[in-house]
């Protein structure tokens, strides 16, 4: 029996509370005084370090970025009241995406593949702010009075158990920590949906997206796998019902068109997770193709055509395409980072290299650039200049595994010893290895000899990671 990945809504779900009104409710101090957004944060961080130990994630930079700088301006158009978001993509192409207790945002690459413009992408997003907003998961947990915070930490484990694949032994850890309070409960998922729905709708309208994305989404996903005996995950988690899409259509009709609906960045974006998830960079490129016969005008399939042709060497080819595309976009940052691959791919690597500080003079905080400077900078045997670069890029991204891990690679081509195992520390601590993490340190703190004040920080960042292990200890109820 194949499990669904992770959905922490399913669970905050069917531990809905019994009642509630077409109008969004007040949020007083009950269930705060149960679970306070201090403990959803704490689990939500935990939580999200095992399942980056058990999940295949998606590192691209760019679509990294897309995906936090997307929802980032959504939560500013939301009611969510803590923006202290982290964020994990998994490369997995069946459709979904969740928001679990703390701010943890995920999306599967799927999502990219099956909605067919921006307004899609973002209503589904905007649902899953709904339900953080709203604080569904801590809400349940009120409807359950006596439902403790280990209780909780369980069944965040056996959700994880599921989203690893241990199939039926994930559900067995959910169902014996709370088996009949989720059977009593499970009636009133559809209210929570529905809440999260409108204040969605509300969200996106803020956002200045047409809210008719969302019932067209709901819609289109239903009407595909009405005939199939196995609908994507999305819609085991969130169920479509007829009246829930009439109930957003009507609720998106009552505001004027106009909202925005679909951008190229959106389309440049999909473009390379389609080239990721093709069995072949060639066979990507005859869909791109295809795409560009049907439409020649296609800049995101000229794009993704250009990325399958540097892939497969076609370097001709795949300049003369990209030419073309920043002769109308010249400073465009996916353009010109797939030049700078192409460059880097015909070793023109000065190239490369001037392009990326080009760019840089004119969006000097942008990820994705960064991150290509530092990795040329490794190419051309200037680790020192390396790990500065990622150094800093780590204080701005902590919580971004890639990050860690490409600082330890520069520390090591630097001989920077203590910086490998300090960065190595902070990687293993954000993938769920606490115990690798606490040791990296402990050989950090042997390199640092009579460097008192060194060894005083690492003691301390030493003492967050055992309290953090023993947060996971507490979940996974050992």
């Amino acid at each position: 029996m194949k499990v669904l990945r992770p959905a922490l809504l399913s669970i905050a779900c069917a531990l809905a509370t019994p009642a509630m009104s077409d109008d969004l409710p007040s949020l007083g101090d009950a269930s705060s005084s149960i679970v306070s957004p201090e403990q959803e944060f704490q689990l939500g961080r935990a939580w999200l370090s095992m399942l980056r130990n058990q999940v295949d994630s998606l590192n691209d930079a760019q679509l990294k970025d897309y995906v936090e700088s997307t929802v980032y301006r959504l939560a500013e158009s939301s009611e969510l009241q803590d923006h202290r978001l982290a964020f994990i993509l998994i490369r997995d192409k069946q459709i979904n995406a969740f928001a679990a207790p703390g701010g943890v945002i995920g999306v599967n690459g799927g999502l990219f593949l099956y909605a067919q413009t921006e307004g899609e992408y973002i209503a589904v997003l905007a649902h899953e702010l709904g339900h953080l907003s709203q604080r569904h998961f801590a809400r349940g947990i009120e409807a359950q009075q006596r439902m403790q915070i280990p209780v909780m930490a369980a069944m965040l484990a056996g959700i994880v158990a599921a989203a690893a694949g241990a199939g039926d032994a994930g559900i067995a850890a959910i169902a014996g920590t709370q088996a009949a309070a989720i059977q009593n409960q499970l009636r009133f998922s559809r209210q929570n949906e529905q809440e999260a729905d409108r204040v969605g709708v509300t969200t996106m309208v803020r956002a200045g997206y047409d809210p008719r994305s969302m019932p067209n989404m709901f819609e289109r996903l239903a009407r595909q796998y009405r005939y199939e005996g196995k609908p994507p995950e999305f819609l085991l988690t969130h169920p479509v019902t007829e009246s829930r899409i009439a109930d957003t259509r009507n609720r998106a009709e009552q505001y004027p068109k106009g909202g925005k609906e679909d951008t190229l960045r959106y389309e440049l974006m999909r473009a390379r997770v389609q080239l990721m998830f093709e069995e072949t960079p060639g066979m990507a490129g005859k869909r791109f193709r295809a795409v560009l016969d049907d439409d020649p005008k296609n800049d995101a399939a000229h794009y993704g055509l250009a990325l399958s042709q540097i892939r497969i060497g076609q370097l001709n080819d795949a300049r003369s395409s990209l030419q073309q595309l920043l002769a109308k976009a010249p400073n465009d940052i996916s353009y010109n980072l797939a030049m700078v691959d192409l460059d880097v791919t015909a070793n023109k690597l000065p190239d490369a290299q001037s392009r990326v500080q080009r760019l840089l003079s004119q969006f000097p905080e942008s990820y994705p650039l960064i991150q290509a400077q530092a990795d040329l900078m490794m190419k051309t045997n200037r680790a020192a200049e390396a790990e500065k670069t990622l150094f800093k890029l780590s204080q701005r991204r902590p919580l971004d595994p890639d990050v860690w891990s490409r600082l330890a690679d520069a520390c090591t081509l630097s001989g920077n010893a203590i910086g490998v195992y300090q960065a190595r520390a902070e990687y293993y601590a954000l993938t769920g290895d606490y115990k690798q993490a606490i040791e990296q340190l402990d050989f950090a703190k042997r390199r640092a000899g009579g460097n008192f004040t060194l060894a005083a920080r690492l003691d301390a960042r030493q003492q967050e990671f055992r309290d953090q292990q023993r947060i996971l200890k507490e979940m996974m109820g050992r």
